[in-house]
This record gives structure tokens, C-alpha cells and sequence, in this order.
């Protein structure tokens, strides 16, 4: 493995309110992002950044990317439902049907997660964010395993999982049908080099695997790629 999942990256009309809202949510700390933005610490080894970028572009359809928060109980789901909407989410449609069992939110800037209810041995021993539940293909989901080294945890019916060695958060492929992503990826994968990496080597590594170059945003000190589903994801090439 030559790069780490160094954050998921959420585009914010307003970086500090949204990293607030996440971090009085997840309980973690709130730090500035060297390169424009916030970032919130993880609190354990197995755990990814959060980062919340300035951009303007307005959210049009449901991103391709959310969090599934577990609960050890039906009373500790409510009360994280109570605690999202005190601090400005809002509950939303996206075609559940009355028969879910999980609760269906939105942050203060519209980007959709999940409450799990207990009992669901799929996410058990994951942590309070179980997973990253993503659109996406099979094909996707090899790639991604190779590209961040970690081991393929389910791979049937098109649908696919994976997780770091070290446990922690998965992060799941739902096969078809596939989502539209309105133009842009509002929730991305910002990936970093291993210290002792050359970024170009680890770029070539990429396009092999099956990544496309789409852009350079020097000033970011970032790299943008696409995954073989055409999903953007950063490559940060500066500390």
C-alpha cells in the first residue's frame, strides 16, 4: 500500500458551520485545514479525517456518498436523531419506504445520513460510523480495496465492502442501479501519499489500477483523479 484514506471531504457553503455541526454530532475536535477549510481529528488510529472545503456550487441531487451512524439501542438512536436535529439537521425523503428501520437525516447543507437501529451485525464493531455507503459498481469496489490496500469484507450480488486492517469504518459499494452525481461530487476520498512515496510514482500507481486524471489544484496542493466509476477523489500532493 502506498497511500492512506487521509479524509472524506464534503464541498460547504460554510465550512466552519457544517465541521460544527459534525463535530457536536461525532464528538471530535475541530482544526483548521492547512489548505482553506476544517478539518475534524480522528479519535482513534483506524478513523479518517473529516474535511469540510469552501465551494459554492449549490447541492442540486443526492450525493453518492453518506455515513451510516449506528446505535446500541433503540433509545440510543433516538437520542442521536434528537441530538442531529438540536443542532440543525432536518429529516428528509430519499424514497424510504415506511417499512426502514433506520432514520433518514440531512446536515444543515443537505448531505444525507443514516441512523442505524441496533442490531445490525453488518456494521457491529465498526464504531459510530459504521460505514461509508457508496453508489457505486463492483469493479469500483476491487478498485478501491487495491488502491488503499484494505482487504474486500463483502463482495455478492454486485455489492462489495471493504475495511482497513485495523478495522474501524466500512466503506460499501451498492451496485445497480447507479445514481446521477449532478456534475459534480460534493463528498469525496482524499488520499495521501506514504511519507516516503514519490506522489508522481503513486499517481502512476493509480492510472494503472485504473484511475483517470482529471485536474491540478496546485494551490490545494492536490491532485484530482477519478475512480473507473468516474467518482472524483483528491490526491494530496503537499503537507
Amino acid at each position: 500500500m502506498t497511500s492512506h484514506l487521509f479524509a472524506i471531504s464534503f464541498d460547504a457553503s460554510e465550512p466552519l458551520r457544517l465541521a460544527q455541526f459534525w463535530s457536536g454530532l461525532l464528538g471530535r475536535e475541530m482544526v483548521d485545514d492547512p489548505h482553506d477549510g476544517v478539518l475534524l481529528l480522528p479519535t482513534k488510529d483506524a478513523e479518517f479525517h473529516i474535511r469540510f472545503a469552501p465551494n459554492q456550487q449549490p447541492k442540486v441531487v443526492q450525493n453518492r456518498m453518506h455515513f451510516d451512524l449506528t446505535s446500541s439501542s433503540l433509545e440510543d438512536q433516538r437520542q442521536t436523531v434528537a441530538r442531529a436535529l438540536e443542532l440543525g439537521a432536518r429529516h428528509t425523503d430519499i424514497g424510504q419506504g415506511p417499512e426502514i428501520d433506520h432514520v433518514v437525516l440531512a446536515d444543515p447543507e443537505g448531505n444525507e445520513f443514516d441512523v442505524i437501529a441496533p442490531g445490525n451485525n453488518f456494521l457491529a464493531g465498526c464504531g459510530f460510523i459504521g460505514a461509508l455507503a457508496c453508489d457505486g459498481s463492483q469493479q469500483v469496489g476491487y478498485f478501491w480495496s487495491e488502491a488503499l490496500g484494505w482487504p474486500l469484507v463483502w463482495d455478492q450480488d454486485e455489492e462489495t465492502a471493504i475495511q482497513s486492517p485495523n478495522g474501524g469504518t466500512k466503506i460499501t459499494w451498492g451496485g445497480p442501479p447507479y445514481m446521477s452525481n449532478g456534475g459534480r461530487d460534493r463528498v469525496r476520498f482524499d488520499l495521501a501519499p506514504d511519507p516516503d512515496v514519490d506522489p508522481q510514482v503513486e499517481v502512476d500507481r493509480l492510472l494503472s489500477l485504473g484511475a483517470t486524471r482529471i485536474d491540478t489544484d496546485a494551490a490545494a496542493g492536490r491532485l484530482v483523479l477519478a475512480d473507473p466509476d468516474g467518482a472524483e477523489f483528491g490526491l494530496l500532493t503537499s503537507r
